[in-house]
């Protein structure tokens, strides 16, 4: 992602390649790419930073002090603007001069062709399907539909597996830290905690394949398939999945014959333009609130159709994909990690009393409850290894059902 840096010296740019970055990471990348010493550097959310005058003013900027919280605890993320101070002097490269027209080599009609952006639709998707536990899909939904009444946003990476002909099946869905209102979805990444999902995944056989995320009862008022915020994250999280069938699943609400609403899912994928022009840096993130959502707006004009403008419908970088659904190998009736009801061990005593006729293995045959067992386990080694007992359906060594039950009996 790009971090915005503004300091005495004006606004400049650091590119950070880990979305799960540390306050001492982006020291590190400032250092490395505008020549300041971290020592030397203070930095902060709050512009007035800039204003500070002595030493003594700069000590009550200390938001940003701890260099293990993650940027993304600060809402920071592609194109946010943090601010800079400094002892000391530095040399700030100036503009890079590339000589054309009279002063030299002339442009070509190819050369102006190659600088402009096309956007148009993709008309196939890069994945034949995306098929759906039936499972792991309700649980999800019902949550947003009970509990959160569609009124804010909730979103969750899935998991599953990629065929060779493109098909994805998502198998379980895994719900990060976040926070969400009526119009914007927040994911507050936990390093730690995804380090746990990506071994239970290994040992499953499965990988990330994709974003779900829901719409509220307001959008549905609204004249647009996905928003230009929605757009951005979906984007974003694509190019971070680095997966050419990565999915992006929308659950909303949608009115019926009977004038009540049912639940109603979505797949695309963000188009090859789209990502690109992420990757680029061409989205405009400062968007005023007048801009229409159903239109994402680029930092110049591109060509769509044979018109060069900014501001292009968002319906062009959406690929529709097919849905299906199939029953998966996993249960989904274990409490949901990172929801308003912290998940307890009681709820994992509980969940084993229910299933206590079944093989042990098929009664920890939940990837919620794995996480919630994996944070007593070695990550690179019992976790993989106890998941890998639940994907072949094979009996749990001993050691790992004394500890399970153990745990559960210490509620």
């Amino acid at each position: 992602m790009m971090i915005r840096i503004r300091s005495r010296d004006g606004l400049e740019r650091v590119s950070i390649d880990n979305p799960l970055a540390t306050v001492a990471q982006l020291k590190s990348e400032i250092e490395s790419q505008l020549r300041v010493p971290a020592q030397a550097q203070i930095i902060s959310a709050n512009q007035n930073l800039l204003l500070a005058k002595t030493p003594d003013d700069l000590t009550r900027f200390t938001d940003m002090t701890d260099p293990g919280a993650m940027l993304s605890s600060f809402k920071i993320g592609h194109g946010s603007i943090i601010y800079l101070a400094y002892e000391g002097e530095r040399t700030v490269a100036g503009p890079t001069f590339h000589p054309a027209g009279s002063f030299g080599r002339k442009m070509t009609m190819d050369d102006l062709i190659a600088k402009q952006m096309r956007v148009s639709r993709q008309e196939n998707p890069h994945c034949e399907l995306v098929s759906f536990d039936r499972d792991a899909a309700n649980a999800f939904q019902h949550y947003v539909n009970e509990s959160l009444s569609f009124a804010v946003k909730r979103g969750g990476l899935m998991y599953g597996t990629v065929s060779e002909e493109g098909k994805v099946e998502v198998d379980f869905i895994y719900e990060p830290p976040q926070q969400g209102t009526e119009e914007n979805l927040i994911l507050v990444r936990d390093p730690e905690e995804e380090k746990l999902v990506e071994a239970i995944a290994l040992g499953l056989g499965m990988r990330r394949v994709g974003f779900i995320f829901t719409q509220t009862i307001s959008q549905d008022k609204k004249d647009y398939t996905m928003s230009n915020a929605e757009i951005l994250q979906a984007a974003e999280l694509q190019a971070e999945g680095d997966l050419k069938e990565w999915v992006t699943a929308v659950v909303k609400l949608k009115a019926n014959e009977d004038g009540g609403a049912d639940v109603h899912f979505e797949a695309f994928q963000m188009s090859d333009i789209c990502v690109r022009l992420f990757k680029e840096d061409w989205f405009e993130r400062d968007v005023k609130e007048e801009i229409d959502p159903k239109l994402s707006r680029m930092k110049k004009e591109v060509v769509v159709g044979v018109k060069d403008m900014r501001d292009v419908d968002n319906d062009f970088f959406l690929v529709v994909v097919k849905i299906f659904d199939h029953q998966g190998p996993l249960t989904s009736t274990f409490p949901i990690e990172n929801r308003i009801s912290p998940v307890t061990m009681r709820a994992l005593k509980s969940h084993l009393d229910r299933a206590k006729n079944l093989p042990f293995v098929k009664r920890i045959s939940d990837f919620h409850l794995l996480l919630l067992l994996a944070r007593f386990l070695d990550v690179n080694a019992d976790v993989p290894a106890l998941a890998g007992c639940v994907h072949t359906q094979s009996t749990v060594p001993e050691g790992y059902q004394l500890l399970i039950e153990s745990l559960a009996s210490a509620s």
